[in-house]
């Protein structure tokens, strides 16, 4: 009885040692299955922070191109606004130069027209500054800047701008008002 007892207790130190194998074994892959399982958590939250990390890019970019076409629609809105401006002043201006002209044709008022010169000289280069240009009028008629009020025979070619009535300006390459002149018809008959 003493050996079976002791066969019994090297089998049950057997079976022990064989079912603590097993468990190992058994906690082993519970192990790796956990760990497979936390790298495949860990993929997947890394793919989730890309995607957000790329999304919060995205709507970056997209706010600073909304911030930039803002931007360009307040400049046009006034620029806009200062050209109507301009277009407003042109008559002031006209009555400005008819008025210096004509008092330079009388020498009795030359003060008068020289506090006139100083105070169209500010004003037009004040809307200089602002971005008002006069229109060149050279050679050739140019129907985009100009309007003609009368073609009379010269002996310039026909087409070409024998005088300037009233001149024309633009604004920021916005057409604020024609030049009219007056285009030669070619050579009298």
């Amino acid at each position: 009885m003493a050996n079976e007892s002791a066969e019994n207790k090297e089998e049950k130190k057997g079976n022990e040692e064989e079912k603590t194998k097993q468990d190992q074994q058994v906690k082993q892959e519970a192990n790796q299955t956990q760990n497979q399982g936390q790298n495949q958590q860990a993929s997947e939250k890394e793919k989730e922070l890309a995607e957000t990390k790329d999304r919060l890019l995205r709507l970056a970019a997209e706010f600073d191109n909304y911030k930039k076409k803002v931007a360009n629609d307040v400049q046009a809105a006034k620029d806009i606004g200062k050209a109507e401006l301009i277009s407003k002043l042109l008559p002031v201006i006209d009555a400005f130069e008819i008025a210096l002209y004509s008092s330079s044709l009388n020498s009795q008022q030359k003060e008068i027209t020289k506090g006139f010169e100083l105070l169209f000289g500010e004003l037009y280069e004040t809307l200089k500054n602002e971005g008002m240009q006069e229109i060149e009028v050279k050679g050739k008629f140019d129907p985009y800047t100009q309007e003609v009020l009368l073609t009379k025979p010269s002996e310039k070619p026909e087409g070409t701008v024998i005088e300037v009535v009233r001149k024309g300006y633009t604004f920021k390459n916005i057409l604020i008002r024609p030049a009219s002149v007056i285009v030669s018809s070619g050579k009298k008959d």
